[in-house]
């Protein structure tokens, strides 16, 4: 039985739409490169995983999607490997599966909403990863996501709730991920946070084990994703912060929202209310005019 081949590079966002990408395809031996555009060297290593998958599988249809395809599809439909390149929005959609148009990419700027777009399992991977949010309002000046994703948009939490439960039967840890997953709410009625989606989560479904949050923004942590975060046993002890540089300097030139200070506090607070917690970064080194002094920090 035919059965799609997904390769899927970069973000744990990337991994939960190539199992709805699965399901939508069904019984197809198509290949599906899902790009990811978070570096130069992510597009590099974009561009070899194609012509691999071309060699290997030569007459098969080979679809390039994802922020790559997203922010240059020209470049992707140049290739000889490529049949066909379709955009962030349309790669989640049962039409652009079924349609022969080699090109189907959209503004994603003009996108406004987040269906629950998910899978019902993931055969091939220990934990089950839900997309809550996706795009990023803000502009930092290294990253290209924004325009590989759009701005912020969220699932509505019943709809969530409704998945998570199911996908509680057959996986003991969840993970939530989004772009921006602190950003989570503001677009919805009511504006809830993170912190209060959570905590519906947590009391409707009952049979999940464990939750487990992607990479958060420091600055975007409140009181109540703190106190979940630090007090809440089916929250696992498990925070990646998207910190990016060390020196107030720089973080100011790569237009992030928090300072060196606010940074520490942060962490020897996690600390000191859950110690057993890991905490991990992002951090970029070499940043445009970044001194020695400036990298020690």
């Amino acid at each position: 039985m035919p059965s799609p081949h997904i390769i899927s590079l970069g973000c744990r966002l990337n991994i939960a739409e190539s199992e709805t990408i699965r399901a939508l395809l069904g019984q197809s031996d198509t290949i599906v490169v899902n790009s990811c555009a978070v570096t130069n060297e992510a597009v590099k290593q974009t561009r070899k995983a194609i012509r691999r998958a071309h060699r290997e599988r030569p007459d098969a249809e080979l679809v390039v999607t994802g922020c790559a395809a997203q922010i240059d599809p020209a470049a992707f439909a140049a290739m000889p490997e490529v049949s066909r390149v379709i955009g962030n929005a349309e790669k989640l959609s049962a039409f652009a599966w079924g349609s022969p148009a080699p090109v189907q990419v959209q503004d994603i700027m003009a996108v406004r909403e987040t269906a629950p777009h998910l899978a019902a399992s993931f055969s091939t991977h220990a934990r089950a990863f839900v997309e809550v949010q996706n795009g990023c309002d803000h502009r930092c000046t290294f990253c290209a996501i924004p325009y590989g994703r759009g701005n912020s948009r969220s699932v509505p939490a019943g709809a969530l709730i409704d998945r998570i439960a199911m996908l509680a039967e057959s996986h003991a840890e969840v993970v939530l991920t989004g772009v921006d997953l602190t950003s989570y709410g503001p677009d919805l009625p009511g504006s809830p946070s993170l912190g209060a989606l959570i905590e519906r989560i947590l009391a409707h479904v009952p049979a999940l084990q464990r939750l487990r949050l992607s990479s958060l923004d420091g600055i975007e942590i409140d009181d109540r994703l703190f106190a979940l975060l630090t007090q809440e046993p089916r929250i696992q002890p498990h925070v990646h912060l998207s910190l990016q540089a060390g020196d107030d300097m720089i973080l100011k030139r790569m237009k992030r929202r928090h300072s060196r200070a606010e940074s520490v506090a942060l962490v020897e607070r996690l600390l000191a209310a859950r110690p057993e917690i890991a905490i991990g970064a992002d951090l970029i080194a070499g940043f445009p005019t970044e001194t020695e002094e400036m990298f020690a920090n």
